[in-house]
């Protein structure tokens, strides 16, 4: 059976952001309020900001089957915890027949709405999530840490999915 084309995207992504998660644990609460310029806010704001929302895109991608968080109070282990039962999410719901065309609605505490065709609300999870995530490394860099390897050629290399070749003599 093959898999969904999908499958390596969403498990990136959520592999990724687990990583960058466990980086982040232990750093004092200082470090995790560091902002550096250009970016969404401080790391653990950052954190908080990136599993939300992935809660809020799965919310209305299995329409209401998956609970939105109160991430703004979240400390790391919980926002790793919710973020880990995600995962079983993100690889049911790129398992399905989908119809990127399908345009789905998200309705706001306000009232206000957001219709997007399905396609593009997945684009959107996968740029949301390396974006915020490429600017909580900048600021483990400015502190003086090295982030964690998480790019996609990492997520292939850990399965051992991934050759090089050297130039030949």
């Amino acid at each position: 059976m093959t898999r969904p084309i999908l499958s390596d995207a969403f498990g990136h992504h959520h592999w990724a952001t687990i990583r960058l998660i466990d980086a982040c644990l232990p750093l004092t609460q200082d470090q995790l309020a560091t902002v550096v310029p250009g970016t969404f806010g401080t790391i653990l704001d950052t954190m908080r900001h990136i599993v939300g929302a992935d809660a809020g895109y799965l919310f209305v991608l299995t329409d209401g089957a998956v609970t939105e968080v109160e991430e703004a109070a979240m400390s790391l282990d919980e926002l790793r915890a919710a973020e880990v039962g995600f995962g079983e999410r993100w690889a049911a719901l790129v398992a399905q027949d989908l119809d990127p065309d399908r345009v789905l609605v998200r309705t706001r505490e306000d009232g206000s709405k957001s219709l997007a065709p399905l396609g593009i609300r997945l684009a959107q999870v996968l740029h949301h999530g390396s974006d915020h995530r490429s600017q909580v490394c900048t600021a483990l860099t400015v502190l003086g840490i090295e982030p964690p390897a998480i790019d996609a050629w990492d997520y292939a290399a850990k399965d051992g999915r991934l050759s090089e070749v050297p130039p030949p003599a």
